[in-house]
């Protein structure tokens, strides 16, 4: 397993593993899905709903992996670092600075 120093070292294998655009879609449907779940549950109080996150946020991701990009999730392996690039790579989609 590689070691990466810091997720600025981490972030560039993590859009390696993220070179297909129907990954990237998939992730970012998935993050945009975290997002609406979690305030949903919250704006209404309905708290119930929280545990369709890691369903949405990993579900089509994972999909996105093993469909469309043939990799497996870099999440295995590096945990923290993958949820922070999921993250970093959607603000990066919703900017513009990466295609989607």
């Amino acid at each position: 397993m590689t070691r990466f120093a810091s997720f600025s070292e981490f972030y560039p294998f993590y859009l390696s593993e993220h070179s297909n655009r129907m990954c990237r879609r998939m992730h970012f449907i998935g993050s945009s899905l975290v997002v609406t779940i979690a305030v949903f549950a919250v704006v209404t109080g309905q708290l119930r709903w929280l545990w369709l996150i890691p369903v949405a946020g990993y579900g089509f991701a994972w999909i996105g992996h093993y469909v469309y990009q043939k990799n497996q999730p870099a999440t295995f392996k590096h945990p923290l670092y993958s949820l922070q690039g999921d993250w970093v790579m959607y603000g990066h989609m919703l900017r513009g600075k990466l295609q989607f």
